[in-house]
């Protein structure tokens, strides 16, 4: 009999205020020298006192908002007591048992179409530990505290997961979530949106197994390799008469394998006490209200809204998941482009050329007026759909399809006469297939349509095309 797998996740993600939470230290450290985004409090420095960012606390109610959470109430903070050299006050701020946001939930759609439902339990605030480097071969290791202090949401699920797919898909619409609502770049690149995976192996009817923390995984391709191998691992102890011991383990990446870190932590471990330099906050209705007020649309709103106007699911799910095509879709079709025609170039040829390029839609010099003036010239037969690709580098450098039509004289060719000279040369070049189609064999008609576009440089619209060759050939 196989196994169950267990399966909660534990997301931290940099929230985009701009100082840290609970200082004025300026908080974009990006790209910056070592040690040069810290201030006596970050410092752990004797005397200082912590001040609560209200911009972190708002953004946090907004995403647990996002969350379908409830974040009513009082929420209140702690001290997490552990000894780490990225960690220079000795203890971390965080939330204890009154998170700020409780008991939410995310619907994740897979690539079957099935729809799951991931409860969440929590989501707290708490300031970042700074970061350990370790020189290859070195004696020693180095250590950065621009990011100490930094303002971190913990958003921890409850045991729903049951697989590898499931968890990407899941991540991905948090990250959707969090970008859309503006509180999080949510880039696990740049350590801005960071995932532990907790996971336990049992057979169906059995209690749970016991579980293990794997930490610190920076992107989706390692959560879900991460999940698929320590699902393995589990099983085989479990087939060999093993057990299970509760550890904290890393990701080799390299490797594509965890490995033991340390015995997992318990709560007693970290002596949690309420801050005493912090009260308790009081999360009124009317606060809630307000920040509720400046929410904008949400991914799963945005699906629905797309879906609504006839756009493919799949093809809807991809734009809602993304905040910069989405924005560009929506100022595009505000144009008056057809809903899906427009999908299809944004997402087909434009994506395309982008990858190829290596940018991103707002890097490039495209204006989402003039690829709505491509699809509409496409639809009212201005251009043919060969000439539009020709025609989409130029318009991608910020070129208006319109004049570029008119300069290079591309409209579609509807004269008769010319098409019908066109045609002429074609049969008299080709009298066999002239001969096969008036004894009776209408398909090998396609044989002669080609030449003819040919001749026409493509431009010769193809129903007329059609219409005129049949005539000549007597069908």
């Amino acid at each position: 009999m196989s196994y169950v797998a267990v399966i909660g996740l534990e997301v931290h993600l940099q929230l985009k205020t701009r100082t840290k939470i609970f200082s004025a230290c300026p908080q974009d450290y990006h790209g910056a020298e070592p040690n040069t985004f810290t201030d006596p409090f970050t410092l752990g420095l004797p005397g200082t006192l912590p001040t609560l960012n209200r911009e972190a606390v708002e953004l946090a109610m907004m995403f647990g908002l996002g969350l379908n959470c409830d974040v009513s109430g009082f929420t209140q903070f702690h001290r997490k007591n552990y000894f780490y050299p990225d960690a220079p006050k000795n203890f971390q701020l965080s939330q204890y048992d009154r998170p700020i946001a409780r008991d939410g939930y995310l619907d994740v759609t897979l690539e079957s179409g099935e729809v799951s439902r991931i409860r969440i339990k929590r989501a707290h605030l708490e300031d970042d530990a700074g970061k350990l480097t370790h020189p290859t071969y070195a004696p020693y290791s180095l250590l950065d505290l621009n990011r100490a202090g930094s303002s971190l949401l913990e958003m921890v699920t409850e045991a729903d997961l049951t697989g590898a797919e499931q968890a990407r898909a899941f991540l991905e619409s948090v990250q959707a979530i969090a970008q859309a609502l503006g509180v999080s770049d949510a880039t696990p690149e740049e350590g801005k949106m960071r995932c532990d995976v907790n996971l336990s192996l049992h057979r169906p009817g059995e209690p749970w197994g016991t579980k293990c923390e794997v930490k610190n995984l920076n992107s989706f391709r390692s959560v879900a390799r991460a999940i698929e191998f320590e699902s393995v691992r589990q099983a085989r102890i479990l087939d060999a008469g093993g057990r299970i011991t509760q550890d904290t383990l890393g990701w080799d990446e390299g490797g594509q394998k965890t490995f033991v870190m340390r015995t997992k932590e318990g709560e007693a471990d970290y002596r949690y006490f309420p801050e005493p330099d912090l009260p308790p906050l009081d999360i009124t209705p009317e606060w809630i209200a307000r920040v509720r007020s400046r929410m904008p649309e949400l991914p799963a709103q945005k699906l629905a809204r797309y879906l609504a106007a006839g756009v493919r699911k799949s093809d809807a799910q991809t734009l809602s998941l993304s905040v910069s095509l989405s924005r560009f879709y929506d100022q595009a079709a505000a144009e008056g482009a057809e809903p899906q025609k427009l999908a299809n170039w944004l997402l087909g040829d434009v994506a395309g050329l982008l990858a190829a390029q290596e940018r991103g839609i707002t890097d490039s010099g495209l204006n989402p007026a003039h690829l709505a003036s491509l699809v509409r010239l496409i639809d009212a037969g201005t251009i043919s759909g060969r000439v539009a690709k020709e025609l989409l580098p130029d318009v991608m450098a910020g070129l208006d399809p319109a004049a570029l039509v008119q300069q290079r004289g591309l409209s579609v060719v509807t004269d008769t006469g010319a098409i019908d000279a066109a045609i002429d040369a074609a049969m008299t070049a080709d009298p066999a297939t002239v001969e096969k189609v008036r004894a009776g064999n209408a398909k090998a008609m396609n044989a002669l349509f080609g030449p003819v576009m040919k001749a026409m440089g493509g431009q010769a619209k193809p129903e007329v095309v059609r219409e005129r060759l049949q005539a000549k050939l007597g069908l």
